[in-house]
């Protein structure tokens, strides 16, 4: 289950990656306008307002960044993901990491600022890297697989 996951992932951040690309040498408040008459949203509403104000931030090298970090995360999940289906120890470990590198950053935002949704992310990363661990933990101790299963 966990192997997909890290497949759509990764396409999500394919997709992420082409359109920041796709947003490089155009204006992005018509880009906005297009979106949100598309979407056939209200042009007055927050959220729109909210995107109005914060789109003189994406500059031309802030969009290549993005883009390029995103396909590189994309690279990773997608390996991350072939990997745990083909059960690659390697792909346990680095699942297990890049889980694990999250949690500090996931219980800061829980305690800074408490919302369901960031602490229900909080707790299924935690869920996944307890899993993970007990899974790579019985997979190194012979005795211990045969009481996991």
């Amino acid at each position: 289950m966990i192997a997909v996951y890290k497949v759509l992932l990764a396409l999500f951040f394919v997709a992420l990656g082409v359109a920041a690309l796709h947003l490089l040498n155009k204006d992005i408040d018509d880009v906005i306008s297009q979106l949100g008459d598309f979407l056939r949203l209200n042009p007055e509403s927050k959220f729109v307002n909210f995107l109005y104000d914060h789109s003189s931030m994406m500059s031309e090298p802030l969009l290549k960044r993005i883009g390029l970090l995103a396909f590189v995360y994309a690279a990773v999940s997608l390996a991350e993901g072939i990997g745990l289906y083909l059960e690659k120890a390697w792909a346990e470990y680095l699942t297990l990491g890049i889980t694990a590198s999250f949690l500090p950053w996931e219980i800061f935002e829980v305690l800074h600022r408490a919302t369901s949704v960031r602490l229900a992310l909080l707790i299924v990363n935690s869920v996944i890297f307890v899993y993970l661990l007990k899974i790579v933990v019985a997979r190194r101790r012979p005795g211990l697989a045969a009481e996991t299963e």
